[in-house]
Formats: structure tokens, sequence, C-alpha cells
């Protein structure tokens, strides 16, 4: 039987906003998410605290390309790792340039302190996982299911009864409430919704969340993101309508998730945490763009 470990990455010196998977399997370790490169010295003693040494993994599973699950998978290349993701996502991973200079545009001069480096991964270490594809590594398997959403190129992994679940199952934070990330360009509600049956219908025992941690009351949980998914999404759509700028809606948008989760008990220095697990600036772009995409019947 594997044994999981979560590491925390210790993301910008907090706690429990970013996490990575350690599963030890008969034949080694296999990683599950690598977060950022900036967090990569604080993954390795998380690897080594386990007995382990970087290259002991050769093989890492991403749940998608988004940095801060992705970020530091070429570090694992440089070693011979293998690394697995969705079809769409690999490309991006070989030539990361458009990726990177996008992002940068959005981050400007953040970017290092936030996220580290990107280099390119060669194609000969890069594998596209198909939907309900079966990994194979010695006594484990690992059972790849397409779950878009939150991104076109996302994968939530399941070992046994349990699945890890990127961001397709939101971002929940010690005892806080569920909330959904939606930063662009892919948000689609009901691309996500049908991904949250996909989980439910696989049964499992507990879901594993980057952000952040092991969830065992699962229909519950997933009924729950649903729910702030439409709520988001409804509160959104006045102001794109009315062509708002982002830039007014974007302090409206933080004052009234954070009065969610305030009304959840949340403290302070926990609302952080969730501002950097999931931005709410990016969900009011998001948000903008799945409206558009939405009324343009491009969705």
């Amino acid at each position: 039987m594997e044994k999981i470990n979560i590491i925390d990455l210790k993301f910008l010196g907090t706690e429990e906003a970013i996490a990575s998977f350690l599963i030890e399997t008969s034949i080694g370790p296999i990683l599950i998410e690598t977060g950022p490169e900036s967090t990569f010295e604080n993954l390795t003693k998380g690897i080594q605290y386990l007995g382990f040494q970087i290259q002991d993994v050769k093989h890492v599973l991403l749940t998608h390309i988004h940095f801060d699950h992705a970020g530091a998978a070429w570090k694992f290349a440089e070693w011979g790792a293998s690394i697995y993701v969705h079809p769409v996502g690999l490309p991006h991973l070989a030539s990361p340039d458009k990726l990177w200079n996008s992002a940068s545009q959005i981050y400007g001069d953040d970017m290092d302190r936030l996220w580290g480096k990107m280099s390119p991964i060669p194609e000969s270490l890069l594998h596209a996982v198909e939907n309900e594809q079966i990994l194979v590594f010695g006594d484990t398997e690992i059972k790849a299911f397409h779950t878009p959403g939150h991104a076109s190129h996302h994968i939530a992994w399941k070992i046994g009864d349990h699945i890890f679940t990127g961001d397709v199952a939101g971002v929940k934070i010690e005892n806080g409430p569920v909330v959904p990330p939606c930063p662009p360009p892919d948000i689609n509600i009901e691309a996500w919704k049908i991904s949250l049956a996909i989980i439910k219908g696989e049964n499992p025992q507990s879901l594993y969340l980057t952000h952040f941690g092991v969830i065992n009351d699962i229909n519950p949980h997933l009924d729950n993101l649903s729910y702030i998914l439409d709520d988001w999404a409804n509160w959104i759509k006045p102001f794109y309508q009315e062509q708002t700028d982002q830039k007014e809606v974007i302090p409206k948008f933080m004052e009234y998730t954070q009065n969610q989760l305030k009304r959840e008990g949340c403290n302070n220095d926990i609302i952080a945490i969730y501002e950097y697990a999931n931005p709410s600036w990016m969900s009011v772009a998001g948000l903008y763009r799945y409206w558009k995409m939405k009324e343009s019947g491009r969705l």
C-alpha cells in the first residue's frame, strides 16, 4: 500500500497555501504537483525530511500547468524525471516562453518573487496523458481524469480511493469554506460542474487539495463549491454587462468575498492565505472572460 505524504511548500513564508504530494511506491517516490520554482528549496527540504533526495523522484504528475502547480517541474526534468501532463499543457512545458511572457504582463517585476524561474523541458521527458488513462508505477496504479472548468488542461489523479484534485475541487484553508479559483482564460462553469460530477461519481474516500490538505466530507464540499461558483459568477455578471472597469470591481469583490470568509469564522491571517492561494483580482478577470465567452456563444 502506497504512503501519501503532504509537503507544505510555505509559499511566500506562509503555511498551508500550496502543497506537493510525495507518494511512496514499490519503485520509489513519485510526486504530484511541484509548486513554483520559487519554493523549490522548501520542496527539496520536504523530500529530504521524508528520507529521499530530489534525484530519487523519477516520475512527476501535474494536475495542470499553472505556475503554483507546475512551475518547478523542469527542475526534476534536469535529473531525468518523466513529467506527466494533459496533452493541451504539454507544449507549454516544452516551450514555456509564451506562458511566461503572458504571465509577465500580469505580474511584471513580481514574477521572480512569486514564481521563480521556468525553463523548457525536453519533449522526450514529457508524457501526454489521456482521459481515464492508467499509469502503473510498481504496485501502484494511478488513473487520470480530464477535469476542465478551472483550466482546459486540468487532470485529477486517482490513487485507490483518493483523488488529487489540483484546483478543480477548489481552495479550502484550515476550517474556512471552499472557494473556486477563477483565473483567466479558461473558466467554464458548465464544464467545471461536469468535472465535479465526475469526481463524485468515483466515490472517493478523500480529496487531496493543492490549496490545501485532505477533505473527507466529499459531497458537502463539492456541493458548496458548486454553490459558491454560481454565487461569484452571478455577482460579477452585472458589472460585466455594465462594462464596469475591472479595476473598480476588484476592491468591491474583495470586500464581498472577505465578508463571506469572515461569516465562516476566518480571521485576517486566514483570509491573507486565501488571497495567496486564490487572488481575488484573478477571479474578477477570469469571470469577466467567462461571461464574454458565454455571451459570444463560444462556450
